[in-house]
């Protein structure tokens, strides 16, 4: 390898903390950059409006135009992500952990685990009262762009979240759990605006924060929380009928949540439930210690040789 090579595969900032400190400012103008002329061309936000009172303004517009929201996050991502990996971390968009080989056991066990989740939740609220399905509706048009949507929330947070920021975490703190207490607490801020937001809802979005990016930790790699996020999303909303994350989406199954806001999550849905809090806790619990478990005596993967991460130790 020559000297050039090795230069060029060197960040533009050392400091991957400061790296992380200025890919948010970044993804924040760009958000605004992409945000604002769309929101005033599709959706019709006056600027003066925006300006004013921009988190209640798009809290007003998003159930109406979750598609475009959907869509301008996943552009976004994809800029801010794309442009720091390629042009400051200078590496390739496939170390932030995209790698197949090897991974498909991670793959499934997150596609399964967000369903079986949500299935134990929404059985314990109907054998306690809490819950009644009232309807079932089949449309598969509406189901196949609720499968996109949820798909696309999944990659452009995963990518952003535990791709970009804890990847970048990872190389900064000695004790992982640190850095994935941080990008946890990033990923909650992250959803502030939803519709519905309580201080339980918060601490649950934290932990799920947790519950994503466990895997991360040990093995650098995005298709278990990628899988995880979007069988979550997909089951708690188009299959179950609870809203995600406060947004009401169309579902197959009708839900009719009753009684103790703290059990059902109120206007925000089923994150917000202490159940939610429960299950989580016992989730992250569980799984950190089976990674452990599995990676045991096994470095931890780096940014140097993430793309030779396997799941099997040595």
């Amino acid at each position: 390898m020559t000297m050039a090579d090795q230069v060029s595969k060197n960040p533009l900032i050392k400091q991957a903390w400061l790296r992380v400190l200025l890919f948010g400012c970044c993804f924040i103008l760009v958000t605004l950059a992409v945000a604002i002329p769309a929101l005033q061309l599709i959706a019709g936000i006056k600027p003066a409006d925006l300006a004013a009172h921009p988190l209640t303004t798009v809290a007003a517009f998003s159930p109406q135009y979750l598609w475009l929201f959907i869509l301008i996050e996943l552009v976004v991502s994809l800029i801010s992500v794309g442009g720091f990996v390629l042009l400051v971390d200078r590496r390739p968009f496939v170390s932030l952990g995209w790698t197949w080989s090897n991974f498909q056991q991670e793959a499934l066990t997150g596609l399964f685990f967000g369903p079986a989740l949500l299935g134990l939740s929404a059985v314990i609220m109907l054998l306690s009262g809490h819950l009644e399905w009232t309807d079932i509706t089949w449309d598969p048009s509406a189901l196949f762009v609720s499968l996109g949507l949820m798909l696309m929330i999944a990659f452009s947070e995963e990518i952003v979240f535990r791709g970009y920021v804890l990847g970048s975490l990872l190389d900064t703190f000695p004790n992982k759990w640190i850095a994935l207490i941080i990008s946890s607490l990033l990923f909650a801020v992250f959803h502030i605006s939803h519709p519905g937001m309580q201080t339980l809802a918060f601490i649950n979005l934290f932990l799920a924060g947790l519950l994503l990016g466990v895997n991360y930790m040990y093995s650098r790699n995005l298709w278990f929380s990628v899988m995880l996020h979007f069988s979550w999303n997909f089951m708690q909303g188009p299959i179950l009928g609870f809203r995600v994350s406060g947004f009401a989406l169309p579902s197959v199954l009708v839900a009719e949540p009753k009684g103790d806001l703290f059990i059902t999550g109120g206007d925000f849905g089923l994150e917000a439930s202490i159940m939610n809090t429960a299950l989580c806790f016992i989730a992250i619990f569980v799984l950190a210690w089976a990674f452990e478990k599995k990676y045991q005596g096994r470095p931890l993967p780096t940014l140097d040789n993430v793309d030779n991460a396997s799941p099997v130790a040595a």
